[in-house]
C-alpha cells in the first residue's frame, strides 16, 4: 500500500454521543494515513487501529429522522424485494444500526429478518411488529450457517479493517444457490477521491471502496457480481451478487481500471489542501458578519471540523436527531441543539453537511422562520 495522504489527531468515532464538553475536547485520536493498492484499485487507512474505535449503545448513527432518506430507504427496499422475488424469505442485514432497513424488509416482502450490530436499541421498538431477532454483537467468521436466502449489509463494509474474511463469511450465511443474492451499500469512493471529500474521510472508515476494487473483492471471495450501482446523489455504490456456481462472472461495464484510481491519488493530498482552505475562507469571511452554524452533527460534521481547525470560528452545531440533542461534538466540543434554537442563535450562515439534505434543510428554515444563507458541502 502506497500513501498518499495523511491527517493526525483524528477523532476516532464521530457518532458517539458524548455527554460533557470537557470529554468531547479530550476525545480519544488516531491518525489517518490513506493507502493506495496499485494491484486492485482499494484504499485503506493503514495507520487504522481497530481497538481505539467503539461501536456499542452510545452509537447514534441512524438519518432515520430525514424525510430524504426515509423516502430513499423505502424505495430502496421496494426495488429489492420486487426485483429480487424477496419475498416470504429468510433475509439477513450485517450493521444493521438501530433496524429501520429490516424493518422494511420483512414488513414490505413478509420475511423473517435476522440483524447483526452491537449498537442496536431494543428499547426503540423498531422491529417490534415484524418476524425479526437482532443479535447485539459483531458479525464474523465463524457465526455459523443460518441458510439465509437475502444478506444486506448497508454502511458497514468501510468499517472492517480486514474485508476479504467478513466478506467470505458473508457468503457463509447465503443459501449456496445462484438465486441467493448479497446485496452491500457503502459509501462510493471514487466521488471522494475525484472531489476531495474530505468531509466523508474520518477515522471509522478504514476502507473506501470503487465500482472496481469492490466488485473485485467479491469475486475473489466466490462472488458473482451481476450488478453496481451508484445512488443516493452519488454518494453510496452499491454491489448485488450470488454465491458463484460455476465460471466466475466477467467484470462489469461500471467497474473503473486501477489506472483511473492511480490518477486520483496522484494529487489528492494537494487537493485536499486547497479545498479545505476554500472553507476556511467561507467560515472566517461569513464569520465577521455573524454566527456560523453546521446542520448536521455526524461523521461529515466532525471530519469538516477537524480538517478546518479553526477553533472558536463555529460554536453551534444543530441535527434533526433528537437523541444527539444536548451531547457534545468529539474534539471540537459543540454543544448539539435542536433546530428550534437557531431562533435564538440567528446565524449569519448555516453550512448543511450534506447537500442532499438541503432543500429540506431550506423548508426547515422557512418553516422556523429562520432568515439566512444556507451553503451545503
Amino acid at each position: 500500500m502506497e500513501v498518499f495522504f495523511e491527517q493526525s489527531g483524528v477523532p476516532v468515532n464521530s457518532c458517539i454521543l458524548v455527554d460533557d464538553r470537557e470529554t468531547a475536547l479530550s476525545f480519544p485520536r488516531g491518525d489517518i494515513a490513506l493507502g493506495f493498492c496499485s494491484n486492485c484499485g482499494f484504499v485503506s487507512n493503514v495507520a487504522f487501529r481497530k481497538e481505539l474505535t467503539e461501536y456499542s449503545g452510545r452509537y447514534e448513527e441512524t438519518q432515520a429522522y430525514s424525510g430524504v432518506f426515509n423516502k430513499f430507504h423505502q424505495s430502496l427496499v421496494e426495488d429489492l424485494v420486487s426485483r429480487l422475488h424477496i419475498r416470504n424469505k429468510e433475509v439477513a442485514e450485517i450493521g444493521c444500526g438501530k433496524g429501520e432497513f429490516l424493518a422494511l424488509l420483512c414488513k414490505t416482502g413478509g420475511n423473517r429478518g435476522l440483524g447483526y450490530d452491537p449498537g442496536y436499541d431494543d428499547k426503540r421498538g423498531i422491529l417490534n411488529d415484524v418476524d425479526a431477532r437482532v443479535v447485539k454483537d459483531f458479525f464474523g467468521e465463524g457465526v455459523g450457517t443460518y441458510d439465509r436466502d437475502f444478506v444486506a449489509c448497508k454502511m458497514t463494509l468501510e468499517h472492517i479493517p480486514v474485508t476479504a474474511p467478513f466478506v467470505k463469511a458473508a457468503r457463509e450465511v447465503l443459501k449456496p444457490s445462484s438465486e441467493s443474492t448479497v446485496f452491500f451499500q457503502v459509501p462510493e469512493s471514487m466521488r471522494i477521491l475525484k472531489d476531495c471529500a474530505f468531509e466523508d474521510v474520518y477515522y471509522e472508515h478504514c476502507s473506501y471502496f470503487t465500482p472496481g476494487s469492490l466488485a473485485r473483492l467479491f469475486r475473489a471471495q466466490g462472488f458473482d457480481v451481476s450488478r453496481l450501482d451508484i445512488t443516493y446523489g452519488g454518494q453510496y455504490l452499491t454491489l448485488e451478487g450470488a454465491p458463484t456456481m460455476g465460471v466466475p462472472s466477467a467484470p462489469l461495464a461500471e467497474e473503473e481500471s486501477v489506472a483511473e484510481v492511480a490518477l486520483q491519488v496522484s494529487d489528492y493530498a494537494a487537493r485536499f489542501r486547497e479545498r479545505v482552505g476554500y472553507w476556511q475562507g467561507i467560515v472566517r469571511d461569513h464569520g465577521k458578519q455573524g454566527p456560523v452554524v453546521l446542520w448536521g452533527s455526524g461523521s461529515k460534521a466532525v471530519s469538516f471540523l477537524r480538517a478546518l481547525d479553526m477553533p472558536g470560528a463555529i460554536e453551534h452545531v444543530v441535527d434533526i436527531n433528537p437523541y444527539r440533542h444536548g451531547h457534545y461534538m468529539p474534539g471540537t466540543g459543540q454543544r448539539i441543539a435542536a433546530p428550534a434554537q437557531l431562533t435564538e442563535i440567528r446565524p449569519r450562515t448555516v453550512i448543511a453537511m450534506n447537500a442532499i439534505y438541503k432543500d429540506e434543510i431550506a423548508r426547515d428554515l422557512t418553516r422556523l422562520g429562520v432568515e439566512t444563507e444556507l451553503l451545503a458541502l
